[in-house]
């Protein structure tokens, strides 16, 4: 699958939803690291990953957001890149068998900020392709660039993911400023496409950071300036803490309808990112007519 087209024609594609506090369901402990789970508990993965399919998501993605050499020296897996970015891909592809459902395999940021200066950006980009080469041996459909910040490591990686012959997404969490329409390193929407479109991205988008009713003013001025498929993912309102614990509050419901919003303003692809569930996933697909 290389044409990102064929995958538009049939109007919006429904994503799945979040994955992290999917894993916690399933036994994942706080903290711990989730794509170790590619290795070690291969088939609860694939149950999030089937889970998804079987709510309605036409593109799923992987558990390899943190699976650069970077993030996982942090746990003392940084021999292990190609093994687990390979294996998260081969689990969504099997929880996908037999259905249309493709996989976009994640590309999450590496931790390090170059702004410091204790990485050069060529370190960044073998990082990254050393990621998105295991990906696409594991057999992804295409890639997608998430949770950005900073839209200088975003270029790289996208620049390395384009070297294996997939479509490449790329997407950005606007959290920040009076507005919340600026990344934490304060680029704007207009400026991220700029970047994007330079560094070769096929999608470009928004995910995390804040509730859907932010997404509809960003994807307007994403889709202002670029004719590009615009990706997003927004998250199930604002994050409260009880008892103890994160908590995302705002139903399915409420969400299915801000996505009809959202089609309007220019989403072409849409799903959700921390807080959702399958259960979101199932409603967003009745509501934007694809059942």
């Amino acid at each position: 699958m290389k044409n990102i087209s064929s995958l538009l024609a049939n109007g919006t594609v429904i994503l799945d939803g979040g994955w992290g506090t999917q894993l916690q369901e399933c036994g994942l402990e706080i903290g711990a690291h989730p794509d170790i789970w590619n290795l070690t508990a291969p088939e609860k993965v694939e149950n999030v990953a089937k889970a998804y399919v079987n709510a309605g998501s036409q593109i799923i993605l992987t558990n390899t957001f943190g699976s650069t050499k970077f993030t996982l020296t942090k746990h003392g897996y940084e021999n292990k890149v190609a093994e687990i970015n390979r294996a998260g891909v081969e689990i969504s592809k099997r929880a996908a068998e037999g259905t249309a459902v493709k996989v976009f395999a994640s590309i999450g940021p590496t931790g390090v900020m170059l702004v410091m200066g204790t990485v050069k950006p060529e370190e960044l980009y073998d990082a990254f392709l050393e990621q998105a080469e295991a990906q696409a041996a594991g057999g992804a459909d295409g890639i997608i660039v998430e949770t950005m910040s900073d839209p200088a490591e975003a270029a790289l990686a996208v620049k390395a993911a384009k070297t294996v012959g997939l479509p490449v997404a790329v997407s950005f969490v606007f959290d920040s400023g009076k507005a919340k329409d600026r990344t934490m390193m304060g680029a704007t929407p207009e400026q991220v496409v700029t970047q994007m479109l330079d560094a070769g991205a096929d999608i470009i988008g928004s995910n995390c950071g804040q509730g859907i009713d932010g997404f509809i003013p960003i994807c307007q001025r994403i889709r202002a300036a670029t004719t590009l498929p615009i990706w997003m993912k927004a998250n199930a309102g604002l994050p409260e803490i009880v008892d103890g614990k994160t908590v995302y509050k705002q139903s399915p419901e409420v969400f299915a309808e801000k996505a009809v919003e959202l089609v309007e303003a220019g989403a072409n692809f849409v799903g959700g990112c921390c807080g959702t569930s399958p259960d979101f996933i199932r409603i967003l697909q009745q509501k934007l007519g694809k059942k």
